[in-house]
C-alpha cells in the first residue's frame, strides 16, 4: 500500500474525528469508510494502529466499544495534511456526520454492557452520558448471560424512560 494513500485514510479519519460533535467509535468510522469503499478492512486497522502509535489519536474503551478522540497533535497534522483530502470526500463525510448525528450521538452516549463475574453471575454496566459526562452510571448482578443481554438491548431503547423513572422516584 502506497504510503501517500496510508496518508489519506489517516487524514479521512482526523477529520471525521475533528468534525463529530461527540467521539465517534471504530465501528462508526468503519462501517462510513468501508461503505464507501475507499479501502478495505485490513488496511483501516493499520491506519488506526499507526495513528494510535504516533499519538495523532487517543483510544479509549467503554462498554466493549473502542471510542477515538483526536489529540493536539492530530489536530496540526490535519491542519497541515487535510487539505489531501478531495473537497467531494469531505462533502460525503460532513453530509454523513449531519445525516446520522443523532444516531451517532445515541450510540456514543448510551452504553451497555456485561462481563461474567462468577458462576451464575453477570454484571451488567449500564451508562447514560451527555456532553462528555456521565449522567447515569448502574451495575447490575444478574443469574444469567441471556438477562444480561436483554438489559443491554433494552436499555438502548428504554434509557429515557428508566433515568426519568428513577429520578422522579427519587425526588419525590
Amino acid at each position: 500500500m502506497s504510503s501517500q494513500y496510508l496518508t489519506l485514510y489517516k487524514m479521512i479519519v482526523l477529520y471525521m474525528l475533528k468534525r463529530c460533535e461527540v467521539s465517534l467509535s471504530k465501528s462508526q468510522i468503519y462501517d462510513f469508510i468501508l461503505e464507501k469503499e475507499y479501502t478495505n478492512f485490513l488496511t483501516l486497522q493499520e491506519v488506526f494502529a499507526e495513528l494510535a502509535s504516533s499519538e495523532l489519536i487517543v483510544e479509549k474503551t467503554m462498554a466493549n466499544r473502542t471510542y477515538l478522540e483526536i489529540t493536539p497533535e492530530g489536530d496540526e497534522t490535519l491542519k497541515f495534511f487535510g487539505n489531501r483530502i478531495n473537497p467531494a470526500i469531505k462533502h460525503e463525510i460532513d453530509e454523513y456526520l449531519r445525516s446520522n448525528s443523532m444516531k451517532l450521538r445515541n450510540e456514543s452516549s448510551i452504553l451497555g454492557d456485561y462481563t461474567k463475574t462468577g458462576d451464575n453471575e453477570y454484571t451488567v454496566s449500564l451508562i447514560a452520558r451527555e456532553n462528555g459526562q456521565n449522567l447515569m452510571d448502574l451495575q447490575l448482578s444478574v443469574p444469567t448471560e441471556e438477562i444480561a443481554q436483554s438489559i443491554c438491548d433494552n436499555w438502548q431503547t428504554k434509557n429515557q424512560e428508566v433515568y426519568q423513572f428513577i429520578i422522579q422516584q427519587l425526588m419525590m
